[in-house]
């Protein structure tokens, strides 16, 4: 049961006399408990509701389009709390936070809920057979998760919680009943790599065609490991290897079966600086929020839209700006930047390559730079009129760093415009020429 926060004037939930702090019990005789029960049952043309006012125990008959809202709103996006993770993973990136950051920084997300809802990546190892037979049976599809190995013995080791091998008996069962799954390897050098890695794509290939796409993804180590596992990072050879490894796997089931579902994510070939494969490579972008990708499709994007540049925007207005990004993708960035500004003359860029010191030199993703180290290291430079950052730098509500200085402070403390843009080459050219 839920309780409501507020019922939209006009709805049909208010029409039929649903009122703010009364509780769902139950609807056409499901009961519910979080916001998926809610949004599948709701769905009918025909419904009725269970409601507990007060003292008062009663039903409410709704009809509406099939599909439809019926106009209520809960205290929380989940209508309850969010499910803590339960395992103690030796690259765990939210352990090697440094201490004094705010508090959500440090919670710890597995809920198969926000799998479905927001594409988040789980475990398994939060969920109990009920929870996979309600997956089932509301076909909720696709389910993200993250895998590492498919070894038992290892995967316990990996996560630190006796249940991490038995829960992968629940991929096959998701499978056998038709539910689509992505996957991610987060790969640890020793430990996941090398023959596991074999046998962990050989393993998930045998789930197809539920498994539709697999990412392989560096384990990010920053300098605030102390008291954690011993992991060490992949050498450029080494990162040249994973490469070689996956994409051998990966054409193989691209000639079995059309897809070759298995990727590495964009930093293994900006560390190995392996060329970029082309954009057919990745298919339709399935793993694009893993940063497998990104690179290619940006580049795409741009390539596109400066063909036409000349129709789209007005090329003859003079504008100084500058771009803030990670080590990692900065000489990509600053090939962009060269190529807009040779096509437009009256531009001229500035790019700035910063060293995330808060979180260590071992990362170099502009999404982990924060505000301090933009501050600290842009202070006094030649900035010109706008300086722009990737929107991945921000978080809550794209307002603040990871280290929680706003977007306005650093306004402030560099005395210039910024402007977040996504990880979009169209939007790339569009944020500097627009005015």
């Amino acid at each position: 049961m839920v309780k409501i926060a507020s019922v939209k004037k006009g709805s049909p939930a208010d029409r039929a006399g649903i009122l703010k702090d009364d509780i769902i019990i139950s609807v056409n005789g499901n009961e519910i408990s979080d916001v998926l029960d809610y949004r599948f049952y709701i769905m009918e043309s025909s419904l009725t509701l269970l409601i507990h006012r007060g003292p008062e125990l009663f039903e409410v008959k709704i009809s509406k389009d099939e599909y439809s809202d019926i106009g209520l709103d809960f205290e929380t996006y989940l209508m309850d709390e969010k499910r803590s993770c339960r395992n103690g993973c030796v690259f765990c990136f939210i352990d090697q936070n440094p201490p004094g950051m705010r508090e959500s920084i440090y919670f710890k997300d597995d809920d198969s809920r926000l799998s479905f809802l927001s594409g988040n990546y789980i475990t398994l190892t939060n969920l109990k057979d009920s929870d996979i037979d309600r997956i089932i049976k509301m076909h909720m599809s696709p389910i993200n998760v993250s895998v590492h190995t498919t070894n038992p013995e290892l995967r316990c080791k990996m996560m630190k919680n006796r249940f991490a091998g038995r829960s992968l008996g629940y991929l096959k069962k998701l499978a056998d009943a038709g539910i689509t799954i992505n996957g991610q390897i987060v790969l640890c050098k020793g430990l996941n790599d090398k023959e596991e890695l074999s046998r962990t794509m050989n393993d998930l290939y045998a789930l197809y065609p539920a498994i539709s796409s697999v990412s392989v993804v560096p384990a990010g180590l920053t300098k605030h490991r102390e008291g954690l596992f011993p992991l060490e990072l992949f050498t450029p050879e080494e990162a040249a290897e994973v490469i070689s490894q996956v994409n051998s796997f990966g054409d193989k089931c691209l000639e079995k079966c059309g897809s070759r579902i298995f990727c590495c994510a964009d930093e293994f070939y900006l560390k190995s600086k392996t060329p970029f494969p082309d954009a057919s490579y990745y298919e339709d972008y399935p793993q694009f929020e893993n940063g497998v990708g990104m690179i290619v499709s940006m580049l795409e994007e741009f390539n596109s839209e400066l063909e036409f540049i000349e129709e789209d925007y007005d090329t003859s207005v003079e504008k100084k700006f500058s771009i803030a990004t990670g080590e990692a993708a900065f000489d990509f960035i600053s090939s962009l930047s060269e190529r807009l500004c040779e096509r437009c003359p009256a531009l001229h860029g500035s790019v700035y390559k910063i060293e995330n010191n808060f979180f260590g030199n071992t990362i170099t993703v502009a999404g982990l730079i924060c505000g301090c180290d933009l501050i600290s290291q842009l202070r006094g430079k030649e900035l010109g009129d706008t300086l722009y950052v990737s929107s991945n730098m921000l978080r809550s509500e794209g307002d603040l760093f990871l280290d929680s200085i706003s977007l306005e402070d650093a306004e402030k403390e560099l005395n210039v415009k910024i402007i977040p843009v996504p990880t979009d080459g169209y939007e790339f050219i569009k944020a500097i020429l627009e005015k």
